[in-house]
Parts: C-alpha cells; structure tokens; sequence
C-alpha cells in the first residue's frame, strides 16, 4: 500500500449508464470535484484487498464515495460525522453507518489498517482530539489519510469566495481547510510520519464547482420547499433535497459536459497543487 503521487488532472467522465441507477451514482457521474478527491485517495491509499479500512466522513457525501473505495477492495466499514444522511447512506450501501463522535471514535484500538478522513477537519475548531483517534484506531504500520480544502486564503477561487457571499461559514466551516505542511505537522504530532501527499481541484475545477455551488445555496435552496437539512449543505444531500431541485439538475445534466470540458482546463495549470489537498501518513510498526 505505499502510496505514490499522481497528476491530479480531472478524472475521465463516467456518467450514469442509466437513469435507473441510484440518486446518489447519478450525481456522482456527473460530478467534477468528488471524482478528482476519490482518484487521489485511492492513489495515496495504494491496493487493498483483505485490509480493514475506515471511510469518515462530514454531511458533504451521499455514500457515492464509499461505493467507489468498496468497490476496489479492502473490507470496509463507514463512520459519518453528521447524523442527518446516515439512514439514507446506510440503506444505499446495505451496511452500517457509525455515527462518529470526533472526541472518541466507537472502534476499539489498533482496529483499521487504513483510515480515511474526507473533509471533516475544517469543520471543528479543536481537531487534536480527532487526530489522537484517528492513531488510536489504526493498527502499527497502517496509514491514514486525510482531505481537506486547502488553507491558503490567497488562491484567487477562495478569495472570489468571501467576496460574492460563499465564505468558509458558507460551507459550515470553522477555517478555510488546511495547506499540506500544516496537515503533516497535525499528523506528527499523533506520532505518524507522513509518507505522501497531492492536490486536486485547480482553478478551472473549483470556478465550475462555485457556479454550481453558488446556484444551489443561494438561489436554489432559497426558493424550493424543502431546503436542506443540514448548515453548510452545497449541493442536495437526500433524495428529497434532490427532488426539490429536479427540473434544475436535469439541466445541469445537460450542461454537465461543457463544465467537465472546461474543468480540463486545469492541465494548462502548473504544479501539483488545488484548492483541495490530501496528505497520508504511516503509523509506526
């Protein structure tokens, strides 16, 4: 499982072969970011086949994503910040979902070979006692990897963020998200040694993403009889949020490869970086 870096150029489209799948593979087919974060992940996390792995989460994942890492492998279990999409998360993948208390995760110690945390950290002001779990969980010689969107506040899509309305506090974040260096020192100071690290969501991906983003907070959401559930909701997060909006995501379908093509515009920047970052990190044997 060592993991390697990768270019992090948008992932190939894969859109729904039908529109029988589930709601949440629907939406996951025609995503720009979360298809980027999950080809990075499992590049960092390297093959697994018998492995005991842990996906976490925040209330910014439907299942979609869980469906996509059980797929390649491993033996999985799920753990979900928020208790809100639980229910429907867990009848989506026909398996549990724990319910996660970030001060004292309900696993017992040294119980995952891999343990993957996906945008929960900028969500909580003190995040010492969800690393301290995150290494107590994980068995000697097992990695975690964590995302977050990335710190630096003077990329110029988050700038243009705070400026029309769409701030951290938008996202029901308590910071911006965390640069790599400071993910690493989060990860050092648990006792791990970070092994790998990459970005995704350059320019061109994340303006698509505050488009869509902006549409549906401000305009959308606003307007439907069923806004979200949840603070910090971005984008529907339940089929009833999804239904609200239906006539509108059919025509996000139909532009959905425009915004896919001008997403590739992000080969044309340099670097390895994004707006969003994923840092991995071995416990000591």
């Amino acid at each position: 499982m060592q993991p390697q870096l990768r270019n992090d150029d948008a992932a190939s489209p894969r859109p729904p072969r039908s529109a029988t799948l589930p709601w949440q593979l629907q939406m996951y087919g025609k995503s720009l970011k979360k298809r980027q974060k999950v080809d990075l992940l499992m590049t960092l996390m390297g093959q697994v086949r018998n492995e005991r792995c842990l996906l976490i989460s925040g209330h910014d994942n439907n299942g979609a994503m869980n469906y996509q890492f059980r797929a390649a492998g491993g033996a999985w279990t799920w753990g979900q910040v928020y208790p809100q999409g639980i229910p429907e998360m867990s009848e989506f993948l026909a398996d549990p979902v724990a319910h996660i208390d970030i001060e004292r995760f309900p696993f017992a110690d040294n119980a995952f070979d891999v343990v993957i945390v996906i945008d929960v950290h900028e969500h909580f002001p003190q995040v010492k006692p969800l690393n301290t779990e995150i290494a107590r969980v994980l068995a000697p010689g097992g990695m975690a990897i964590l995302t977050t969107p990335n710190g630096d506040t003077r990329l110029p899509v988050a700038a243009l963020k705070r400026v029309i309305g769409m701030g951290p506090e938008t996202y029901g974040h308590v910071v911006q998200g965390y640069r790599i260096r400071e993910l690493e020192e989060m990860l050092r100071g648990v006792g791990m040694q970070p092994v790998g690290s990459g970005g995704y969501s350059r320019f061109f991906t994340e303006l698509a993403e505050l488009v869509i983003n902006f549409a549906y907070v401000k305009v959308l959401a606003k307007k439907k009889e069923h806004p979200p559930v949840m603070d910090g909701t971005i984008a529907p997060t339940s089929k009833k949020e999804l239904d609200a909006v239906r006539k509108e995501y059919r025509l996000y379908s139909l532009i959905y490869p425009f915004m896919y093509l001008f997403s590739l515009l992000d080969k044309l920047v340099p670097g390895r970086g994004g707006y969003a970052v994923a840092v991995a990190a071995r416990k000591p044997k």
